[in-house]
């Protein structure tokens, strides 16, 4: 969740802090700070952004009390400035004490400690923008609030949870989709599961079946080749598709499940939403034992896992991944 010491939203404080580990988020929210701050065509004379590892601490306060020249204001923005502030301390409770009028500072950190004489400065001239971290139940929540605060629209729970099913646990790129399905949406004021299923779900989910009847059918030559051209069609494919399998195999699993407790079909694809090939899928399941898809969902997520701590290429896992799915069929 995002907190902020928000005076009024609209103003424009001196001085802003954007606090948080999550690096990609906190370059995302500052991104959003200097849309509100700098009009694109001011940028070039309104805009400067300081690497601390190569611009003096002088420099930076000569930009900040530089007066605008064809913009409104000066904004300076040093990205990555815990160290910044450890070495340059005092000068910045100077500044602080009395900020410049024309100028706004923008500073990202990794940690804002409450107890330092900065952090009880900072909310007399200016404004603290707290990332923290997700846990992952807590992410359709966090998309439902983004697509209000950054589009006005509604993004109903379902199309949340979809959402964080199909793209994964990185919040940067679930922004990015909701970015997406807004503009998808148009003039609708809600984006709902089937705004997802059109833009992102079908052919996503289209692919893994496509490669998974492929392993069944014991071709492992076709196989590979679908599954090459998913990432071939789609450039984030390396990053979502992990989560399109671990999705098929989910339903395939919790199908197993309804039938061992005399659900009927129609029941099970009405209650897991199983849109378009009915019939497919229904055969696929026939084919896998219970137990084959609890190993192969246990295997999604070990390859996850590797992929996130660069142990392998997502290419290359889903591959053996899908040999073995071939040979085992």
């Amino acid at each position: 969740m995002k907190k902020s010491t928000l005076k009024s939203k609209n103003r424009t404080e001196p001085i802003y802090v954007i606090a948080g580990k999550e690096q990609s988020l906190v370059n995302i929210e500052c991104d959003r700070l200097l849309e509100q701050l700098v009009q694109p065509e001011q940028r070039p004379v309104g805009l400067f952004i300081a690497d601390p590892q190569q611009v003096a601490v002088a420099d930076i306060m000569d930009e900040l009390r530089t007066l605008p020249f064809l913009a409104e204001r000066r904004v300076v923005v040093v990205r990555g400035a815990d160290e910044f502030i450890s070495k340059n301390r005092q000068l910045l409770e100077s500044y602080f004490d009395n900020p410049c009028p024309t100028g706004v500072l923008v500073l990202t950190v990794d940690s804002w400690p409450a107890g330092t004489r900065l952090a009880k400065m900072l909310p007399k001239v200016g404004r603290l923008i707290s990332i923290e971290h997700s846990l992952p139940w807590q992410l359709p929540d966090r998309l439902i609030r983004y697509a209000s605060d950054a589009h006005s629209k509604e993004l109903t729970s379902e199309a949340a949870e979809l959402l964080v099913e199909l793209i994964g646990d990185e919040l940067g790129r679930l922004y990015s989709e909701v970015d997406k399905l807004a503009l998808f949406a148009d003039s609708e004021k809600t984006i709902t599961l089937q705004h997802v299923e059109q833009l992102i779900g079908h052919n996503r989910i289209f692919g893994a079946f496509a490669v998974i009847d492929a392993c069944l059918a014991g071709n492992s030559a076709q196989a590979v080749d679908r599954l090459r051209n998913m990432f071939a069609e789609d450039k984030s494919a390396e990053y979502t598709v992990v989560g399109a399998f671990a999705f098929h195999f989910r339903r395939l699993f919790n199908a197993k499940v309804l039938f061992d407790k005399g659900a009927r079909s129609a029941e099970v694809a009405a209650k897991l939403r199983i849109w378009g090939n009915k019939e497919g899928f229904f055969a696929q399941l026939r084919q896998l034992s219970l137990q084959q898809i609890g190993n192969t969902l246990q295997q999604l997520a070990q390859i996850d896992y590797a992929i996130k701590t660069g142990r392998t290429k997502a290419q290359l896992a889903i591959e053996k991944l899908v040999l073995n799915l071939t040979a085992g069929s």
